[in-house]
This record gives C-alpha cells, sequence and structure tokens, in this order.
C-alpha cells in the first residue's frame, strides 16, 4: 500500500518558505552541512559517522556544575522513550512511543506547539510489540526545491510516514510491515542521499527481518535486502567478502538453515545505522535468528547476527560478518556502529567501524572491506566465549555456558540482555576513547520446544537474570556501567558501575564531558579522562535515551528524553511480578519501581537555566485594554 499527498494550500507553501524551502544543489550536501552545525542535531548519531560527539565546550567540565533546566516538555505518553529529539533550524523535533505522537517546537518560544501528528494506529499493534511499544526517533530531510522538507517516522503498526516539516501535514505513507506476522516498526528511520533507509522488527515472533530503502521525495520502494534466503533476496553483490571468503559468500541464506527455516528465521534489523559517503556504504547489523531454542535451527543461520556494509544506492552488501553463529543466546546484533579513521597497531591509517554487541565482545572492523581488526570482550566477565579468532572471525565458545535442550544453563554472561543493548553510544576522535554505556547483567537459561504460529511469540526459552559478578546480587542493583575504551589498544581507560544498566547510551562533547540517562531516573555528567561524577540532575522518570546538544541564540543546552520503559522496564509499565516475564527482564529489574515511576517527555538543560524563559514576559496574555 502506498499512500501519496501532493495537493499544496497556500498557507502550506508560506510556511515552507519560512522553512528555507529554496532550491539547493544537493539535498543531500545540505542535510551533511546541517549536521556539521552546532546549532542542529539532525540525524540520530549526529553526523553521518554515528559518534554522538559535540565539538560545544560553553558547558564544559570545570562549569558543568551550574547545569539547571531552562524548559521542560511533556509527551503526554507513559511508554519507555528511547532515542532523542531532532534540532533543525531552530525547531525541535521530538516523538513518543506509540501511538507514536511528534511534535514540533520553536525553540524561539518552546511551550508553543507548532504542530502535531497523532496517528490512527491498529491497536493490535501493541500485541505483538517485543519489549514495550517504544521508538528510536524521527529523521529529517531538506527538500530540494520541489519537494519539501520532510520529517520522517516509523509507526509501531508497520507504516512509514513522511511529514511535511513546516506544517505537519502528511506528505506520503507507506505500509513496510505487516502486524498480522508480527512485525512492527520501533526503528528510527536514517535519511542518506534521496534514500530512507528502514529495518523491521518482530525476530520474537519468527519474523524473517529486513532493510528497506525508500525515495525520500515519494515512498517508493527502491530496493529491499533480506537477512535470511536466496542471494536474490540478500542482494548479494557480485564482490560479496571477496576480501574475507572465510566468512562466507554465496549460497549460505538457504544451506546453513534447515529445510526452510528462515523463512521464520529473524535476523530483523531495528537498531543503528552510519553511512560512509566515500564507500558509499551504510552500516548496520542483523539481528538474532527465531526461534531462540538454538536446538530448533541446526547450522550457523546465516546472515542473522551480521555487520553488512550494503552500496546505499542498490542495496548490494559488498561484506557481511557474522559475529555469532548460530546464536544460543538472543545476542541480537543490531548495535551502534561508529565510524573512525585511526591508525592500527601497525600505523596504518584506516577507516574503522566500531561495534558494541550484545554478545559481550566490541569489534572494529575495516569498513572498506570487513577485515577484522579486533575484537575485545567489553568486560572480563564475559564467559560465553573465551576469545574470537581473528583470523577465522569466529567466537571460541566455552560449552559450559552454552543452552542445548534438556539442560538448564547457569551464570550465562551476558544475560539475553547483552551486555550491551540499542543505546546510542559516542567517540571522541580527539582522545581516541569510545563512551559506551553497558548493561552488567547474567542469566540462567532453560530452553523448550513450541511450533510456530503466525503473529505469537516464537521463543522456546525460559531466562531467570539478576546482576553480574561485579553487581549486588542480594539486593539486585549493580545491573549497568559506563566505560571509556580505546579501539586500537583494546584497554578501558576507565570504567564505572551503575545501579542499574545504562539502556540509552551516552553523548560526548568537547568540554571533557560524557552525558548519559538511568533507568533511575537521572541525567549524569562525567569526566571524559577520567570518569569522575561531575553533576547529576533527578529527571521526572527513568531515561532510557540518549542526551543530544546544541546550540541557539548563542547558548549550548542539553536535551534528553525521560519516559522509563523499553525491555528492562516492562515489569513497571505493564505491572508484571514473574520474575520469568517480559523475557526474564521483570526479574533483573525487580527493585527498578523502587526509584521510578511512568511518564514521558523531554528536559532540556543549559549554564544557570538561562533560556527563552528568562524574559519572564515571553508568551504572556497581552490583553487589548
Amino acid at each position: 500500500m502506498r499512500t501519496l499527498l501532493t495537493s499544496v494550500s497556500v498557507a502550506t507553501l508560506v510556511a515552507i518558505s519560512q522553512f528555507g524551502f529554496a532550491p539547493i544543489a544537493s539535498a543531500n550536501d545540505k542535510l551533511n552541512q546541517l549536521s556539521q552545525s552546532d546549532d542542529n542535531w539532525v540525524m540520530p548519531g549526529k553526523d553521518y559517522k554515528s559518534d554522538n560527539f559535540s565539538k560545544l565546550t560553553q558547558i564544559n567540565a570545570s562549569n558543568v556544575k551550574q547545569l539547571k533546566p531552562a524548559w521542560s516538555f511533556s509527551t503526554g505518553v507513559l511508554n519507555g522513550h528511547e532515542g532523542a529529539p531532532l534540532v533543525v533550524d531552530g525547531k525541535m523535533f521530538i516523538s513518543s512511543p506509540f501511538p507514536n505522537t511528534t511534535f514540533a517546537l520553536d525553540l524561539d518560544e518552546p511551550g508553543v506547539i507548532l504542530w502535531e501528528d497523532k496517528p490512527k494506529q491498529n491497536p493490535a499493534a501493541r500485541a505483538v510489540a517485543c519489549c514495550d511499544v517504544v521508538n528510536r526517533g524521527l529523521a529529517y530531510w531538506p527538500g530540494d526545491g520541489k519537494t519539501p522538507s520532510l520529517i520522517l517516522k516509523t509507526q509501531l503498526d508497520g507504516h512509514v510516514v513522511a511529514l511535511n516539516a513546516a506544517t505537519g501535514e502528511v506528505y506520503w505513507k507507506v505500509e513496510n510491515s505487516d502486524i498480522k506476522v508480527g512485525s512492527t516498526l520501533t526503528i528510527a528511520p536514517y535519511v542518506v542521499k534521496d534514500i530512507v533507509l528502514v529495518g523491521s522488527s518482530g525476530a520474537e515472533l519468527g519474523v524473517r527481518g529486513y532493510v528497506t530503502g525508500y525515495d525520500v521525495k515519494t515512498g517508493e520502494q527502491k530496493w529491499r535486502a533480506y537477512a535470511t534466503g536466496p542471494d536474490s533476496d540478500l542482494l548479494l553483490a557480485d564482490d560479496f567478502n571477496i576480501k574475507n571468503p572465510h566468512y562466507g559468500q554465496k549460497g549460505l541464506g538457504t544451506s546453513t538453515w534447515e529445510g526452510d527455516a528462515w523463512k521464520i528465521g529473524g535476523g530483523t534489523n531495528w537498531g543503528w545505522y552510519a553511512f560512509d559517503p566515500d564507500t558509499n556504504m551504510t552500516y548496520f547489523g542483523t539481528g538474532n535468528p527465531a526461534p531462540w531454542n538454538e536446538t530448533m535451527r541446526p547450522g550457523d543461520n546465516k546472515w542473522t547476527m551480521t555487520i553488512f556494509g550494503r552500496d546505499v544506492d542498490t542495496g548490494k552488501a559488498h561484506f557481511g560478518y557474522q559475529k555469532t553463529p548460530h546464536d544460543e543466546w538472543d545476542f541480537a546484533g543490531v548495535n551502534v556502529m561508529m565510524l573512525s579513521d585511526q591508525k592500527d597497531k601497525d600505523g596504518k591509517l584506516r577507516k574503522l567501524l566500531t561495534h558494541p554487541d550484545r554478545n559481550g565482545i566490541v569489534y572494529t572492523l575495516d569498513r572498506t572491506n570487513g577485515d577484522l581488526v579486533s575484537a575485545n570482550k567489553i568486560d572480563d566477565t564475559v564467559n560465553v566465549f573465551k576469545q574470537v579468532d581473528l583470523k577465522s572471525g569466529t567466537p571460541v565458545r566455552d560449552p559450559e555456558f552454552g543452552t542445548r535442550m534438556d539442560h538448564l544453563a547457569r551464570e550465562v554472561c551476558p544475560s539475553a540482555m547483552g551486555y550491551h543493548n540499542q543505546g546510542h553510544d559516542s567517540y571522541d576522535a580527539n582522545k581516541q576513547l569510545f563512551y559506551m554505556g553497558i548493561n552488567h547483567i547474567c542469566m540462567d537459561w532453560e530452553p523448550f520446544m513450541l511450533p510456530y504460529r503466525a503473529g505469537q511469540f516464537f521463543v522456546g526459552a525460559t531466562l531467570n537474570m539478576y546482576p553480574g559478578p561485579k553487581g549486588d546480587r542480594q539486593n539486585y542493583e549493580g545491573l549497568g556501567q559506563i566505560k571509556a575504551y580505546n579501539a586500537i589498544t583494546g584497554k578501558f581507560k576507565w570504567e564505572k558501575m551503575e545501579k542499574f544498566a545504562v539502556w540509552g547510551g551516552t553523548m560526548s562533547t568537547a568540554g571533557d564531558l560524557v552525558f548519559y540517562g538511568t533507568l533511575d531516573g537521572f541525567i549524569k555528567a562525567r569526566n571524559t579522562d577520567t570518569g569522575e561524577l561531575l553533576w547529576k540532575f533527578k529527571l521526572p522518570s527513568g531515561s532510557i535515551g540518549y542526551p543530544i546538544t546544541y546550540t541557539h541564540k548563542g547558548i549550548q543546552y542539553v536535551a534528553i528524553n525521560y519516559g522509563v520503559g523499553g525491555w528492562p522496564g516492562v515489569g513497571l509499565v505493564f505491572d508484571l511480578q514473574d520474575p520469568t516475564a517480559g523475557l526474564g527482564a521483570v526479574g533483573a529489574f525487580k527493585k527498578l519501581a523502587h526509584y521510578t515511576q511512568m511518564g514521558g517527555g523531554t528536559m532540556v538543560f543549559s549554564l544557570d537555566g538561562k533560556g527563552p524563559y528568562d524574559d519572564v514576559n515571553l508568551g504572556e496574555f497581552a490583553s487589548s485594554k
């Protein structure tokens, strides 16, 4: 289904002209230019490197203690608020979880809603959504003189929508996913050139994963690449893995599955993207195979759990590196991809991609060809793997922590939540350090057999989760960490424990600061060199999103979504008591309700709380008498 709405009113044209609707040479050049401005945050990850790093220094390690709230905004929705707002040319765009409401605010007077899009959706989408009804944010396309600037969004019910950025009117709408089989959308769209990339969710219901490239102007499908199945569906380029044939090449999307199991094999893609204009490739990861019970799907199950490098114009994959062949633990590999240019241990300058994976390994690849440069444990308590063989790229399993049938696997580290999950982390090129928000959670795992039924959960495992060895298991605290990591040396400069998982990720700045939110409802700032905690503020609800920063009228602001939920918050959000419920999350985070409750919105901070409402008369009623 595709709906195109192209009629434009006079009022719309006026609004568009105010929003910078003028012919430009290249919309992608304009978007890239906007991403380099300190006034903006126009895409997830800040720019195409996806490093969540800002050059701003007005707020820094010496004065961050002076941060105070400048203003706030409530979305009116109480489920988990993942992702972050966008800031474009003096406007802020905020998205909510289901019902996926989008708001546009004018930063000159953010108490006024410029427009609101609240779509009508099939409520059945809520019933097939795994792990809360979250949404990871929006995308922006700046227009080209013929097509207006657009805000791109996904809806839980499987639709992708383009909104006129000036007016909020629906410009086009397409159906990407079918909720009847459990396929939903929680991903933030990603715009490159005139293409918007959209993944899919639903591996826990046996959904076969894919990523789709749509024409950003019309919603027309340009290409679709699956994670499992025949090579023609996978869109494998002629040179696929030519530099690393030991990763596997052709025919494996079917031959590494038993029979037709690949048709319900998972590999959904609901995480984050990066893009390199020099290679013309976009980078992302595919998720876990289905079902979780490994006995039911013999083989390596390619190409789930894979880092892909795909040509953004055609979708064709030039390389694919499978991190966890035949995954046994739900280590969905969709986590953040951060790009850097660094000298390797031999002094050779290389174009790198760094990816902290749920399986407890942080990988660095050469993003031009997929060469594995390093693969180090995120924490020394990882026990499912002894190491990763850098020559073959294969992890060396410890069979004691396998999840075979008729066996209760105990003390498995990391848990199915991984030592890293959906959080969007950051990288400071000047310090050559990645700042990672970490889970520190282990589990017991007992598999069971079950049949596939379309639209129903297809898992086949019972999980009990608890803090890792460095946490307080008696009190169910110490479930998270924050770390500074050097991808070349493989060393951690510092690491700090947190009461709960650092679920949303980090944002670092040239002011020697790393910011992040916590599940128990704080936004915190640490010194990037030492890890010293310099500032924190109690938010109205727990945070599972990542912070952003921008300037407006010469003032630097830090903004973050609040609203507890997501996988770690399902027990609180849905009032669940069984510790194995929520795929094991209820037990792990049973103390969370003692520290926070549901909420939903965005808070914005500045030095001394300076902001638009310093003028106390701003927005006041002006009497005509």
